[in-house]
């Protein structure tokens, strides 16, 4: 991709992960008598490259002049070439350009490095006519053959572009949208509020896919390759409803795909929690008794799953970019919903009989539904630290005796569960709720619900609660829901998200079960000794799923807790496990000067567990096998299996180390308080 006359920090801005991606199969070559940032070549049409298998494109002058905005040129560059290269009009492919590239330098530098005037302009709103004129000026200059354009084209092309405005941004904005405010993106970190990034961060450590994810290249790919379509068809004047709705569709369709199911047996929603408003207003619209949601382990689930399943808002904003208020009964949904909730641990931490869970689920729902309630039965598979419950006999015991009066739906969130599994379970009836952000380690915020055929029959006949319109779009529902409940336009970030996450989860299922399932024990069983090694830490009884043969079979969350630095007899509590969370995150080189300080590390946030020595909770965090463990990253090309093997376990004993690291300078990180960062300081 390099010429050897570059610079080597233009080298390093052609080398950056996330530009790798987005400038796939391009070579771009610089030309310092170029004064213009970039331009493309002469024989660009669409289809057509130069003879010597390069793409026309000249990095100019101004790239060497100024390397913080060479990656923004490149951006702008790239974006250009694809447009014109699929036949798109100059005109807009240039505007369309030039927003993506101010977009993509607002996520990536600060205010003191400012952009040329024509891509600042683009950064706000849709500029009028007679701006997007004066721009024109600086944009041509980049084109190989300028097109006219007068005052008469511009006030035509701007209610154009106010229309694909807002869906002409980098894949990375867009990811960033559609859901709440745990979306957003810091710009002194480069991270949302789950310490994620929607690019690439292939120099991070990371064994946090029981939380969320960083977007590997794999899957940064499969969002970019959905965004490029998008706009290909968005650019050839197609209707921009019908192009985004597909992108919904498709999304839909290739969930469906892997789980054996059809497009519109797959609901979308923003995420798990999400999917659990879905959930209930399903049930309560299909019974005249009021609810009662008997829900496992609310303290293992997401915060806001609680409120959630009692149809209130769970947060202050919602993914139809709604303020709301929290905690208040959003509008059509029941306000006799009873909310049940059973634990799955003793006080002192430790995990409860399976019978005992059992047991209790029965005589709940029996209860329930003897006073005159309809029991919707929330089966976690798995919880935060990788139990499950109650189990399915449990459930079909249940389902025979309560009837119609008995609804259930498996969290499987996780989604560390055979496809055929779950077909299985949907075959039967059962609703199932997955992600694609947890094992499949997709970005944070992909929800589906996978509905069962005689739900979907039923879809038509249910009159939904209005409220769904703050949290659901049409195209994110079956056909046939009910359209009062539901807002017209598109959630274009949701979309995205499950398409990088299907990118990981083709990659995924590409290889036989018992290839999946040979990694993930091989993987797992050092993984144990390494956290059984470490004096400091203190592993928790691992969730032991049902061995029918089927990879599933083999649990993937390592939960410990770690001893408190200060008082080592007893475990850190939850606010510390914390500060250990993030700092494992963190550069710490600036405070540490041993080990490997600067190494990025993500483990599973801690989740609370209760502790006979402490007062409240204390945390245990994960150390987590997901997909991408199993079928690899690109950085690991040319590494045979064993060698992959072996580089995932010494990347798991990295991060043990800097865990130690870091209880061994406590008191200095303690007043440091560093932060997670996209990467390293170096």
């Amino acid at each position: 991709m390099l010429a050897d006359t570059l610079t080597r920090s233009l080298v390093d801005v052609l080398e950056r992960p996330d530009l790798r991606v987005v400038a796939a199969g391009l070579m771009p070559e610089l030309d310092i008598s170029l004064q213009q940032p970039f331009q493309l070549g002469e024989n660009l049409t669409a289809g057509q490259e130069s003879p010597a298998g390069r793409a026309c494109l000249k990095l100019g002058e101004p790239c060497l002049r100024n390397p913080a905005l060479a990656p923004t040129f490149l951006r702008q560059a790239v974006e250009l070439f694809r447009l014109l290269h699929a036949g798109a009009d100059a005109r807009l492919a240039s505007f369309a350009a030039a927003r993506v590239a101010a977009l993509f330098h607002g996520l990536d530098t600060n205010a003191s490095c400012p952009l040329p005037t024509e891509l600042a302009i683009c950064a706000g709103d849709v500029p009028r006519s007679e701006i997007l004129l004066d721009i024109w000026n600086s944009l041509k200059l980049l084109l190989p053959e300028a097109p006219e354009f007068t005052l008469q084209d511009a006030n035509r092309l701007q209610p154009i572009l106010v229309r694909l405005w807002p869906v002409m941004a980098p894949a990375e904005t867009l990811m960033s949208s559609g859901g709440d405010s745990r979306l957003a993106v810091d710009p002194e970190t480069g991270l949302n509020r789950y310490s994620c990034s929607h690019r690439p961060r292939p120099w991070a450590v990371s064994f946090g896919s029981s939380t969320a994810s960083s977007l590997s290249e794999r899957g940064f790919g499969g969002a970019e390759a959905a965004r490029c379509a998008m706009m290909n068809a968005l650019l050839s004047k197609q209707d921009p409803d019908l192009v985004q709705e597909a992108m919904v569709k498709n999304a839909r369709a290739g969930i469906g795909g892997h789980y054996g199911l059809p497009e519109d047996a797959v609901l979308l929603s923003a995420s798990g929690t999400d999917c659990e408003l879905a959930v209930l207003a399903l049930v309560a619209a299909g019974t005249t008794r009021p609810v009662s949601s008997i829900l496992l382990a609310p303290d293992e689930t997401g915060s806001g799953v609680p409120l959630a399943a009692c149809g209130r808002h769970f947060a202050a904003d919602s993914a139809c970019a709604t303020l709301v208020g929290k905690g208040e009964l959003i509008e059509g949904f029941p306000a006799d919903t009873r909310l049940i909730g059973v634990t799955i641990r003793h006080s002192d931490g430790t995990s409860r009989a399976i019978e005992e869970i059992n047991a209790e689920c029965l005589e709940l729902a029996r209860q329930e539904v003897k006073a005159g309630r309809h029991v919707l039965m929330h089966r976690l598979d798995q919880s935060k630290t990788g139990l499950a419950a109650p189990d399915m006999n449990t459930i079909e015991i249940l389902r025979r005796e309560l009837g119609e009066h008995f609804s259930v739906v498996v969290d499987a969130c996780q989604a560390r569960l055979s496809p055929s599994r779950v077909f299985e379970w949907v075959e039967s009836g059962l609703m199932v709720v997955v992600t694609g952000s947890k094992f499949f380690t997709g970005p944070p915020f992909c929800g589906a619900i996978l509905l069962p055929e005689k739900l979907r029959n039923r879809l038509r006949s249910l009159s939904l609660p209005v409220g769904l319109k703050d949290y659901a779009h049409r195209d994110e529902w079956p056909e046939g829901s009910d359209e009062n409940a539901l807002s017209t336009g598109h959630n274009i970030g949701l979309a995205l998200r499950w398409h990088a996450a299907l990118a990981e989860m083709d990659a995924l299922f590409t290889l036989p079960d018992d290839t999946i399932r040979y990694r993930l024990e091989s993987f797992m069983a050092q993984a144990v000794d390494i956290v059984n090694r470490c004096p400091s830490l203190t592993m928790l009884p691992m969730g032991q799923p049902v061995d029918d043969g089927r990879w599933d079979a083999v649990p993937t969350i390592l939960s410990f807790l770690v001893d408190d630095p200060l008082v080592p007899e007893r475990p850190l509590a939850l606010e510390d496990a914390r500060k250990l969370h993030r700092w494992l995150n963190a550069d710490l080189s600036p405070w540490v000067r041993e080990g490997e300080p600067a190494l990025l590390c993500v483990l599973g946030q801690p989740v609370p567990v209760p502790h006979p020595l402490l007062d409240g909770p204390a945390g245990a965090l994960r150390l987590c096998a997901g997909a991408r463990l199993v079928s690899g990253e690109p950085s690991h090309a040319g590494l045979d299996e064993s060698q992959r093997l072996q580089r995932e376990c010494g990347d798991a004993r990295r991060v043990i180390a800097k865990l130690e690291l870091i209880l061994k300078h406590w008191n200095v990180l303690l007043d440091a308080n560093p932060v997670p960062r996209y990467a390293p300081f170096s």
